[in-house]
């Protein structure tokens, strides 16, 4: 039996995600966590084959939650669930230590199949994105400005985008002011921008908002 955790704070998802599985034997519904503290919390408490985790849990940021989640369950397979297009933030989640990316437009027979990949210790991607990585290697595309932030000005990134303040960011990230306005300045640069708006903007533009 594939024991699952589900960690997502919209109960509407949480629920259809049981209606998909409800037919599956192997799979059953263990747990759910409405937040990334909770979801800490249940990992500690007990073992789960899968955690099904949203990619925008309030909270802890989805990366450092993957790496705590990670260094509190080594064996423990994460599959991301989002909303964001998978081109954009499935690498930088398997990165992270995620053991697989899926969008929630994607078909039940994904879901059970990305469960079932990562439950046995595979990482899971879908195909479209594997042939997209594949033509990536062969040509000499341009790589996109946000994909050369590391993970911690991606955070910042992101949290700029959801409309947050530094002082916001610093207590979620559990850092001072100064250094988020450090990593806000780092990323500037390496996007060659100077204002707020210009990010959120091109987050539009590249469809990296949900």
């Amino acid at each position: 039996m594939i024991k699952i955790l589900i960690a997502d704070d919209h109960a509407i998802v949480r629920q259809g995600l049981k209606q998909i599985l409800a037919d599956i034997p192997d799979m059953e519904i263990f747990g759910e966590a409405g937040s990334g503290d909770e979801a800490l919390k249940l990992i500690r408490c007990e073992g789960w084959s899968v955690m099904l985790l949203d990619i925008a849990m309030p909270g802890k940021n989805v990366m450092e939650l993957i790496k705590l989640a990670k260094h509190q369950s080594p064996q423990l397979p994460i599959l991301i669930l989002s909303m964001y297009p998978e081109d954009q933030y499935a690498i930088r989640m398997l990165r992270a230590g995620a053991d697989g990316y899926l969008t929630k437009e994607s078909a039940p027979e994904q879901l059970v199949a990305a469960i079932r990949k990562v439950a046995k210790g595979g990482k899971y991607i879908s195909s479209t994105m594997t042939e997209k990585l594949i033509a990536e290697l062969n040509t000499n595309q341009e790589i996109p400005l946000h994909a050369t932030l590391t993970d911690r000005e991606f955070q910042v990134f992101c949290g700029i985008c959801a409309g947050k303040s530094i002082t916001d960011l610093a207590q979620q990230m559990s850092l001072s002011v100064k250094t988020i306005s450090t990593y806000r300045t780092r990323l500037m640069k390496k996007m060659n921008m100077s204002k707020n708006a210009e990010i959120i903007h091109y987050a539009f533009k590249n469809d990296l908002l949900e």
